[in-house]
């Protein structure tokens, strides 16, 4: 490589900065907005060079950064955001864009860069409306969960778990919000029925595209049809963030990553035992959750188990155990070249 730098991304501005390593200089400065077509414009200086790569964090805003540089001709390569952080080690001095964009830079030419997994556009899709139906299933929960706390906080009966899932349970609902003694509360019931009917509509749209894109890659059927629990969307989760077979060397990783795994007592750390090591993907976490939830059922076959642990120790470890085992199985289920047809 002849041109090497990094790309610090915000909102407002990308600030680069890279190295001509024929002549040694080095070019660093801004590019604001922070857009397409102000990057792409940047970018046609380096039209008649094949021997160009960046770096840029895998932090929000980093998949049109990398599609622009890929369509300039420039290599681009994504640093794990946790994994570079920590490549920087203590801090001297204050963290500025110029400090981050040089960082980038030197730990790409230096071969030292962490990077992480880019995928491929149909699987950037897949994500996009996998968080979508994520957001709005927050959504419908946040506003059922309303419904309920109206309802005891005007003192009436309480609702069962199912509710709301029947048109007849909806007009019964109704009925008894109107014979509720505050007004108010009248009001907030049908606000919040009519926010979960749109909600409703908008699921099940976005359901119907992920059953489709579902069935259009190959790891989410293997998924599916291999593991109990495991349905089309819970599989294509699955599959778009854990990316098939090869990407793990390891199913610990593949749980370390989908923030499973958890701390134990050590003596050089400071942090207490028995907690999550990361976050890990929000959407991942939930389809495994919720795949995890069919275990608990009477007729599951790991129903003993499952039932052991919460006995030992509590539901929550119960939970954790058996969303580890969902994805250690999941790892050893894909065959080779399996995440797309």
């Amino acid at each position: 490589m002849s041109i090497v730098g990094g790309l610090d991304i915000h909102r407002k501005q990308l600030t680069f900065d890279y190295l001509d390593t024929a002549t040694g200089e080095v070019k660093r400065g801004q590019i604001a907005p922070a857009d397409r077509a102000h990057l792409r414009a940047w970018l046609a200086r380096f039209a008649s060079r094949d021997d160009v790569a960046f770096a840029v964090e895998g932090c929000t805003g980093w998949r049109y950064v990398a599609e622009e540089l890929a369509a300039a001709g420039v290599a681009a390569h994504l640093g794990e955001p946790a994994d570079t952080a920590a490549a920087r080690g203590r801090k001297r001095h204050a963290k500025t864009d110029k400090t981050d964009s040089r960082h980038l830079r030197t730990l790409l030419a230096e071969g030292r860069l962490p990077e992480c997994w880019v995928p491929p556009a149909q699987i950037l899709e897949c994500r996009a409306l996998l968080e979508t139906y994520h957001d709005l299933r927050r959504e419908h929960t946040a506003w059922v969960q309303r419904i309920h706390a109206v309802f005891f906080h005007q003192g009436a009966p309480a609702l069962g778990d199912g509710a709301l899932r029947t048109g007849r349970d909806l007009q019964a609902l109704r009925a008894a919000a109107a014979r509720a003694p505050v007004p108010a509360g009248r009001l907030q019931v049908d606000t919040a029925l009519g926010v979960l009917a749109a909600l409703q509509a908008r699921l099940d749209v976005r359901r119907h595209r992920l059953l489709a894109a579902a069935r259009g890659l190959t790891g989410a059927r293997v998924l599916a049809s291999r593991l109990y629990g495991v349905g089309p969307v819970t599989g294509l989760a699955m599959t778009c963030w854990l990316g098939g077979a090869g990407r793990f060397s390891s199913a610990r990783k593949a749980v370390r990553f989908a923030g499973l795994d958890v701390t134990v007592w050590s003596s050089d750390r400071t942090g207490p035992p028995g907690r999550l090591s990361r976050q890990g993907p929000p959407v991942l976490r939930w389809a495994v959750y919720e795949a995890r939830k069919t275990h608990a059922r009477a007729s599951a076959p790991d129903y003993r188990y499952d039932a052991q642990v919460k006995d030992r120790q509590d539901g929550k470890r119960a939970a954790l155990s058996e969303a580890r085992k969902i994805l250690r199985q999941a790892c050893a289920s894909w065959p080779s070249s399996a995440t797309t047809r």
